[in-house]
């Protein structure tokens, strides 16, 4: 095979064949030259264009869907082809606009899935309705999760009025043991330890309550943790109707250390208390007639929540009430520990009676778990209207409120102050301006009383709300078990169903499975 190329083009293309019998000649002449062109010449260049002939068409193809996708005219695309230039910043910039127009305008409905959104705007391939569609749809999923938490909040408020089947059944078969065993209607205490009641060398910690297996879990709680449990003197009042139940649990139950159990109806009020705690129920009436059923017209807000606890039947029960009455139930003490009954002590907290108190009449926790800040919804502001002139010009919305549930109280210096005449008092005030100036509860009239009589204790002695999800969940497990009390606040209590099974365990490790009124009740904490 011979090639003849010249400087000025192919004229001429000679392929000879001389294998084989015979012999083939083809010549070829250039258009406009008649000079000769030879195959080794166009067979590479045939190869070079088969290869890059389907990568330059992807590219144009790319190119012409991108330029579609950011301008519709030809024009546009011709310029986005020859220019090179990459239009992801110019579409950015258009979906900026589209987006914060959206921001600003006002929406129709919105799609009502994600693949009914993809589907009509693959079809219109509008900027601006996507942003506008999109915005719709967001919004109502917004409001969807608003009202479901709303809805939650409701149903957990509702939960936890009821009184579960088996804590009933224990006081039945408690009161039945009352009724027909001696043993369960012995005297508490014993009568060699009468002495005990009110002698200031012992330690005194008081519950009011009527959950006869939460007192139990306290009461063995606070025994097992202790140093010296035969220094702790136990006072438990309740009501007229726990009393039997009560009474026979601990009286069947032996315990290292001394405990009372007293009614209400064992208790000789003076005109003055009688008329006090009149009031305190009235109060409670009318704040379940007005607020009890407001709630369905509520959006959810943290405050909501905390509106929704404060309505619980146990935030307003007589029981609750009474701890602003401490020095004329126990006339003869001079310093007490108060516990709640949904509490849990898992450490000594003798030092507790041993603390000075400064002249001051609480000592109290004012920060739980939350290090330098208040925890959620631990602010005054989230308790009192501050609206009113009254409530902003005494306290500072940002402050965090002391903190219930373990408290010292200085009986002899609570005598000395006007804190259960000042609460009454903002009662009545609470009354006038038609109960607007705090939420319902026991707490912010409490807050407003004891203002400048607190003296604030280490954190570390208490851990709260272990009865709200978020919160609970927030809480290092080191912290938990540093503490010396844990606080099950908030409407998931331990012994309901819808108690966290993560924190349950710290409580009902202290109940007492092997008696045999727990078997029968089939409560296994």
């Amino acid at each position: 095979m011979k090639f003849y190329i010249s400087t000025r083009g192919i004229k001429r293309v000679t392929i000879s064949n001389s294998e084989g019998k015979g012999s083939a000649k083809t010549t070829a002449v250039a258009a406009g030259s008649g000079r000769r062109i030879s195959a080794r010449t166009v067979f590479p260049v045939v190869l070079v264009l088969g290869i890059v002939l389907p990568f330059l068409f992807v590219r144009i193809a790319i190119l012409m869907l991108e330029s579609a996708a950011a301008c519709s005219s030809l024009e546009c695309a011709g310029w986005r082809f020859f220019s090179g230039v990459d239009t992801s910043l110019e579409l950015r910039d258009e979906l900026t606009r589209a987006l914060i127009e959206a921001n600003d305008g006002n929406v129709n409905e919105g799609a009502g899935s994600f693949n009914e959104l993809v589907k009509e705007m693959t079809s219109k391939q509008d900027l601006k309705a996507f942003a506008f569609k999109t915005k719709a749809m967001l919004s109502q999923l917004e409001r969807k999760v608003q009202l479901a938490r709303q809805q939650e909040s409701v149903y957990w408020h509702l939960a936890s009025h009821g009184v579960p089947k088996s804590l009933h059944c224990l006081c039945l078969k408690l009161a039945e043991e009352y009724a027909v065993n001696a043993m369960a209607r012995s005297r508490l205490p014993p009568p060699e330890f009468v002495s005990r009641l009110v002698d200031p060398t012992f330690h005194h910690l008081v519950l009011l309550t009527d959950n006869v297996l939460a007192a139990s879990v306290v009461v063995t709680s606070t025994v097992e943790s202790s140093i010296n449990p035969e220094k702790l003197v136990f006072h438990i009042v309740t009501d007229k109707k726990t009393y039997a139940p009560m009474h026979a649990w601990f009286a069947t139950n032996s315990i290292k250390s001394v405990v009372e159990v007293r009614g209400l109806h064992q208790y000789d009020w003076s005109e003055e208390v009688n008329a006090g705690v009149k009031e305190m129920l009235e109060t409670n009436h009318l704040i379940w007639k007005q607020y009890y059923n407001k709630e369905k017209d509520l959006d959810y807000t943290q405050e909501h929540s905390r509106y929704l606890e404060a309505l619980r039947p146990s935030s307003l029960s007589l029981m609750n009430q009474l701890r602003i009455y401490l020095p004329e139930l126990f006339p003869d003490l001079k310093k007490i520990v108060f516990l709640d009954d949904d509490v849990v002590v898992q450490h000594d907290i003798s030092s507790l009676w041993e603390l000075d108190l400064n002249g001051k009449v609480i000592g109290s926790v004012l920060k739980s778990w939350c290090g330098d800040g208040c925890c959620p919804g631990s602010k005054y502001t989230n308790y009192l209207n501050f609206s009113h002139p009254p409530i902003s010009s005494k306290f500072n919305g940002d402050q965090c409120v002391w903190l219930y549930g373990m408290n010292i109280f200085d009986l002899e210096a609570w005598r000395r102050t006007n804190i259960t005449e000042t609460y009454h008092q903002w009662l009545k005030i609470n009354l006038k301006s038609g109960m607007t100036m705090w939420n319902p509860g026991v707490l912010p009239p409490a807050f407003i009383a004891f203002e400048g009589h607190v003296h604030p204790i280490s954190s570390s002695m208490l851990v709260t709300d272990l009865g709200y999800r978020h919160q609970s969940a927030e809480i290092s497990k080191e912290k938990l078990e540093a503490a010396a009390v844990i606080h099950f606040s908030g409407p998931a209590k331990p012994w309901l169903e819808i108690g966290f099974p993560e924190v349950r365990s710290l409580w009902s490790r202290y109940v007492n499975i092997s008696n045999k009124f727990i078997r029968r009740c089939r409560i296994t904490g």
